[in-house]
């Protein structure tokens, strides 16, 4: 099924791509069929909710932030591709969370961003592999950030 079929069916919208926030490439193509995206954090919009899991935001809140960054990978990419209809494979995503030292719950987090892949691409695409780190900050004091590995067409 086209990706994009499968986006308005479930009403998920790409926002606008993250500027740039230093010196690095935003996308990386190597080897023959492979695609890096950096880390995105997860203003939509502008708005993000700010601090860190089990201190200043519920799961509930950290989760949609995994959600929208993972939104953010995906309009990276796919202004760095032009279709995610090219994507083979959701080979790996790394999921940061700044979390309060008593907050274990980092994985149920990252499911914000699995489950939007899932979404997007199926369950035989876009299950990745993953990871879920807990991290005392994140730049600008954002909740959540993720980035990821496509293998592509």
């Amino acid at each position: 099924m086209d990706v994009y079929a499968r986006m308005k069916d479930l009403g998920i919208t790409l926002p606008e791509p993250p500027a740039k926030a230093g010196l690095y490439a935003q996308a990386k193509e190597f080897g023959p069929n492979l695609v890096y995206i950096s880390g995105c954090g997860p203003a939509v919009e502008g708005q993000t909710p700010l601090g860190k899991l089990g201190a200043d935001l519920t799961l509930e809140q950290g989760y949609n932030c995994a959600r929208n960054a993972m939104l953010n990978v995906l309009a990276v990419l796919e202004k760095h591709i032009g279709d995610l209809n090219r994507v083979k494979n959701v080979a790996k995503i790394l999921v940061f969370v700044a979390s309060a030292d008593d907050f274990y719950q980092q994985p149920q987090v990252a499911n914000g961003a699995s489950q939007v892949l899932i979404d997007v691409f199926g369950e035989e695409v876009g299950i990745p592999s993953r990871s879920a780190v807990g991290t005392n900050a994140l730049p600008g004091n954002i909740p959540v950030e993720v980035e990821a590995l496509f293998e592509l067409k």
